[in-house]
């Protein structure tokens, strides 16, 4: 009786994802992350890979120094925080971090959150309600995507990158007014990533700036993919375009920074708001404090070593021309990473499976990460890669693609 119970939330669903070539499963990763891997094959043997794979765009998670510190860490901290940070859960790491996040970002302060996902959720869910508008760009993450159901605000979806299109949804919101005159003036937020996570591609902040001042928006980018990539040293977007901060910036301590957590930066007066409204930094467990010293002594690694982010600049260069030499069709990436659109979902699994027997790990993203007839290989670069193995993925990546026409 149970498993039939059970079989109408969950077999339909399942037998459907595995029809259409969209049901997931975990590989197995038996080394630490880097910029070589070994992974647990199909037959139980263990394979040594090159991964291009990874967020972990500047492999700071194999830094000798930082592993010690972290360990240090761990051994003054203990392992847990055994409160919410209201509470009981507040101690000198997370203040110190948070210091350090405000620095690095040149702004007032900063809010952290347990993950960049909670950050996105609890921030949006925390500014507007059921009687704002939110203008969201259609490719945006799925933790903006969530935060703005959670809020209940009214969401107008403009065309990916396009601010043409985005004044077009603000106009649209604001006829939609005259239809309603007797509820409040409604607060208006323009929410976007950075770095879209499954093409590479940038946000075009200085016209968001004009757009959001010109309309009286609030405007918060999320920096997950920017942060420690993007900019001479790696601050993110405003210093990649040499202009003016967004209003609110979400970003992961997860990816370049290689710990855990997210934060928010911008105002006190925000970072004051958020700590007094955000849902999911109120009713949550602080991060560990040791994880909080470790994120921070990241940041300051990245700050000390801009050369590492320019290692990653050069080496998504030097891989983008290599693909190109050999005729795969990819554009120059701004970021970290090279999507290679495959389309069809099945033969993206094929080719991905092949690379992984060659000893190239790139997954293949299907539907519903990516809109269906979009599947791609993501690869995601790192630092610390070799040319020799990224003309090896280039050359093998062409060759596999040929191979499964």
């Amino acid at each position: 009786m149970k498993e039939k119970i059970l079989d109408l939330f969950t077999r339909d669903a399942l037998e459907t994802a595995r029809a259409n070539n969209t049901y997931r499963s975990m590989r197995l990763m038996e080394t630490p992350e880097s910029s070589r891997v070994k992974i647990r094959m199909p037959d139980g043997t263990s394979q040594e890979q090159i991964l291009l794979a990874s967020n972990s765009y500047l492999d700071l998670a194999n830094v000798d120094e930082l592993k010690q510190a972290m360990a240090q860490a761990v051994l003054e901290w203990g392992t847990g925080s055994g409160g919410a940070r209201l509470t009981t859960g507040n101690k000198t790491p997370h203040q110190k971090l948070e210091e350090f996040i405000a620095k690095f970002k040149c702004e007032e302060s900063a809010i952290t959150f347990n993950t960049g996902y909670m950050a996105n959720v609890g921030t949006i869910s925390a500014l507007c309600s059921k009687n704002d508008f939110i203008f969201s760009d259609e490719l945006n993450h799925a933790s903006i995507i969530d935060g703005i159901r959670l809020s209940r605000a009214k969401c107008f979806v403009y065309k990916h990158n396009d601010v043409a299109d985005l004044q077009r949804v603000i106009q649209e919101a604001e006829k939609s007014r005259a239809y309603e005159p007797t509820l409040p003036v409604p607060r208006k937020l323009i929410v976007t990533d950075a770095v879209f996570s499954m093409d590479g591609d940038l946000a075009n902040l200085p016209e968001l700036l004009r757009i959001a001042h010109e309309s009286e928006c609030l405007l918060m980018i999320d920096e997950a993919h920017a942060t420690g990539v993007l900019g001479k040293t790696g601050r993110g977007l405003a210093e990649h375009y040499g202009c003016a901060h967004a209003d609110v910036t979400v970003g992961t301590l997860s990816k370049a920074v290689a710990a855990e957590g997210g934060f928010v930066a911008g105002k006190q007066q925000l970072i004051d708001f958020l700590r007094n409204k955000a849902r999911s930094f109120i009713f949550t467990t602080a991060m560990p404090p040791a994880v909080a010293a470790a994120a921070c002594n990241n940041l300051r690694y990245i700050d000390a070593h801009p050369e590492r982010v320019q290692n990653l600049r050069e080496n998504v260069k030097f891989f983008c021309d290599a693909l190109l030499h050999e005729g795969v069709n990819v554009v120059q990436s701004p970021s970290a990473i090279v999507p290679i659109v495959i389309g069809d979902e099945a033969r993206a699994l094929k080719i991905s499976a092949a690379l992984q027997d060659a000893g190239i790990l790139i997954p293949a993203i299907r539907y519903p990460t990516v809109a269906k007839g979009q599947a791609r290989l993501r690869a995601s670069l790192m630092a610390t890669h070799t040319h020799e193995q990224l003309q090896i993925a280039a050359t093998t990546i062409a060759q596999i693609i040929n191979d499964c026409l």
